[in-house]
Formats: C-alpha cells, sequence, structure tokens
C-alpha cells in the first residue's frame, strides 16, 4: 500500500514482523556487542568471547541466533567457524549499531542512561 501522496509503498506485515524480529535479537547488550566487534572485522568464536568479555557457550548461542536471523553468517577455516557481518546484506543494520554504539560512546558522560524498558 502506497502512503498518502509519498508514491512509496509501505514494506508489508511479514516484513515489518521480520524487521522486528532482527532488532528484537539486537536488544541484547551482548548480541549488540557481537555485532558491533563483528562490523570491525571477522573473528571466530574464541576471539569474540575474548572481545566481548562472555562465556565460550553464552558467545556461540548468540552467534547461533544472530546466524538464523540473517544478522551474522560463518565460513569454516580448517577447524574453526570465522564469522562475519555481510556488508552486502546488513549493511543498513551494521551502519544503524556503528551510529547508535558510536555516538552514546562520543557522548557517554552527556547523555542520560535511558529509561526505556516496558515502553
Amino acid at each position: 500500500m502506497a502512503a498518502a501522496g509519498s508514491g512509496f509503498e509501505d514494506p508489508s506485515a511479514d516484513v515489518l514482523d521480520r524487521a522486528a524480529a532482527a532488532f528484537g535479537l539486537l536488544a541484547s547488550p551482548a548480541r549488540l556487542h557481537i555485532v558491533w566487534a563483528l562490523a570491525q572485522g571477522e573473528s571466530d568464536v574464541t576471539g569474540l568471547a575474548e572481545r566481548v568479555g562472555g562465556a565460550l557457550p553464552a558467545v556461540s548461542q548468540h552467534l547461533t541466533k544472530l546466524k538464523l536471523a540473517g544478522l551474522v553468517r560463518a565460513r569454516r577455516e580448517g577447524r574453526r567457524q570465522v564469522y562475519f557481518v555481510d556488508p552486502d546484506d546488513q549493511a543498513a543494520v551494521v551502519d544503524v549499531v556503528r551510529l547508535m554504539v558510536g555516538r552514546l560512546s562520543d557522548h557517554a558522560d552527556a547523555i542520560p542512561s535511558p529509561r526505556l524498558r516496558g515502553l
């Protein structure tokens, strides 16, 4: 359905549901940190666990969920899996993560902690 006078088509309910699910996965600080780290460069699960300060099994579970949502991809290199964010598939999501986390990092002292849970 086109928005009145805009000439643009609104996304379908299915597309909006899938987008909301993907953003819901990013609502976890651990998963957000993983996507942030992978946006800077690829890594295996051990390197990610060290970087984000998480337990190896927990990081592995987060990666599985991010992979299922299509936010993260993996390739095999010998006996290890190397995880990465595909810039062709997820450039917009990665840009949003970079902008949001980067902006909050730059202004950490000036921005009060949000109390948006439950809205």
